[in-house]
């Protein structure tokens, strides 16, 4: 086929073929794509080009806020509301009783759907006289210090699921972790340091392991980094062999400049761009991670806020306080697991809702509250968002005889500092705490909720991927909402 443009006889008009037309139109429609790209990404950067860039510097919300940074404690398993922050003398007076409603079974046991009143006595503490577990003393003794929502509610009653979901908004995988999302949006204070820290048992991984902190479509600069407890805090980063620390500088400057001299050939190429962020980030924590994860200087009276002495609180101890000692140092998201023994998902009580919540409230209750206790006597509460919560929470009817089945539809968790209201109680479930049916507040709400107080509106936080605009809440779809009555 001839490629030469055609004219006719005694015309101006010029005939293209199809594919003369796409071969010059070609970079016309780049330049639309390009455009609509850059107009799909309204993070807090004022220009897109940089909005795109591939960096944690730290950058500006859209708006002023109270918090800088986050901490989440993550409890996989699904603490019970009704035994722990949600008193139900209903579900007392009707024990044993059948359940007027049939309630949604996960796993077998709850065939019978007899109510099961709660093995646990409750108190109130502080002097908003908040109520909560005996066996939660630590928390109970911060009431006034924290926000307890008793009205959330999760989209699905699988472990796996459920934690996808309050880590990402949805029940899908590969989608972006919060920690991603803020310090995508936020960058980091500590150029040395990751800005989305993991902090898990170092004896293993609670459920669904690392698809709780991915990157998703953003690239890999963004995902969490795991920094162990135990033994050497972050893999590969020292040298097998002793090097001088000017030698050692002397090489991680030349590879450094062989990195970007090799990226010439490749611009615009995002993975090579975070693998060689990666790496420097790795060289820079040489310097610094050391000095930080040593905890040989934290004084005896913090060693023993934290239980650190304590077999039984000393893991999970240990991670809390390494926490603060993080968002101290500038470190934007961090995020704490649980034990992993006795089992992996300590607060799935489906065999004894009593001694399965004794013991791991043995081992979290104390540090969680020293971690707010430590971060208030800092005056680092304020900028620093702590949020206490599981997947889900647990069915009101009995399974076996004493134990609890997952419940999708109610649970309670814990914020604390970040500008929430404190000594508050937000939101209520029904008269034996199936239902959340007051105030109810799903997880799309709560990252919502979050993002504004870091400075962030969860609309206009978007990253192009797949042709449209995506964003954590999903807002058009989840109808997610700020919740300003838990904002002080």
């Amino acid at each position: 086929m001839n490629h030469t443009n055609q004219s006719c006889d005694n015309s101006n008009v010029r005939i293209m073929t199809r594919r003369q037309m796409l071969e010059t139109s070609g970079l016309g429609f780049g330049s639309l794509a390009l455009s609509c790209l850059a107009g799909l990404v309204d993070s807090p950067q004022a220009d897109a080009s940089e909005n795109l860039a591939l960096n944690l510097r730290p950058r500006s919300g859209h708006f002023p806020a109270p918090a800088k940074a986050i901490i989440m404690l993550m409890q996989n398993g699904g603490p019970s509301q009704m035994d722990l922050f949600d008193p139900k003398p209903q579900l007392t007076k009707s024990a044993g009783k059948t359940y007027s409603e049939k309630v949604e079974m996960f796993h077998k046991g709850s065939e019978d759907n007899k109510l099961l009143a709660s093995p646990l006595k409750f108190h109130k503490y502080g002097q908003c006289g908040m109520e909560m577990a005996e066996i939660l003393p630590h928390l109970g003794s911060v009431a006034d210090d924290i926000c307890l929502v008793r009205s959330m509610h999760n989209y699905h009653n699988n472990h796996t699921e459920s934690l996808v979901a309050i880590n990402t908004g949805r029940i899908f995988f590969g989608r972006l972790a919060l920690g991603s999302w803020v310090s995508y949006a936020l960058g980091t204070e500590n150029q040395n340091l990751p800005a989305y820290v993991v902090l898990r048992d170092p004896e293993g991984y609670n459920t669904s392991g690392t698809l709780l902190w991915q990157n998703g479509w953003l690239p890999a600069l963004y995902r969490g980094t795991e920094i162990n407890t135990k033994g050497t805090p972050v893999l590969n980063l020292k040298s097998p062999v002793p090097i001088a620390p000017d030698v050692q500088r002397d090489n991680l400057d030349l590879i450094a400049m062989l990195n970007r001299e090799h990226q010439k050939d490749y611009p615009g190429e995002s993975a090579l761009e975070a693998r060689i962020q990666n790496y420097e980030l790795a060289a820079r924590m040489q310097l610094e991670a050391a000095e930080l994860l040593d905890l040989s200087k934290e004084s005896k009276v913090t060693r023993d806020l934290y239980g650190l002495d304590n077999p039984t609180t000393a893991g999970y101890g240990l991670r809390c306080l390494m926490a603060r000692r993080m968002v101290e140092s500038g470190v934007r998201f961090v995020q704490i697991f649980p034990p992993v023994k006795p089992q992996f998902q300590p607060w799935d009580a489906h065999t004894n809702v009593k001694t399965q919540n004794e013991k791991i409230c043995a081992a979290c209750d104390q540090p969680s509250s020293a971690l707010i206790k430590d971060l208030k006597q800092r005056n680092l509460l304020d900028d620093t968002i702590v949020l206490w919560s599981g997947e889900f929470g647990r069915l009101p009817v009995s399974q076996n005889g004493s134990g609890r089945d997952h419940n999708r539809n109610a649970f309670s968790l814990i914020l604390a500092g970040g500008g929430f209201k404190s000594g508050h109680i937000h939101g209520a479930t029904d008269e034996v705490g199936y239902r959340s049916v007051e105030d109810r507040v799903s997880v799309n709400d709560l990252h919502a909720t979050i993002l504004h107080q870091l400075g962030l509106d969860h609309n206009k936080l978007t990253y192009p991927h797949h042709g449209r605009p995506e964003s954590l809440t999903d807002a058009v779809i989840t109808d997610a909402r700020v919740v300003k009555e838990i904002i002080a």
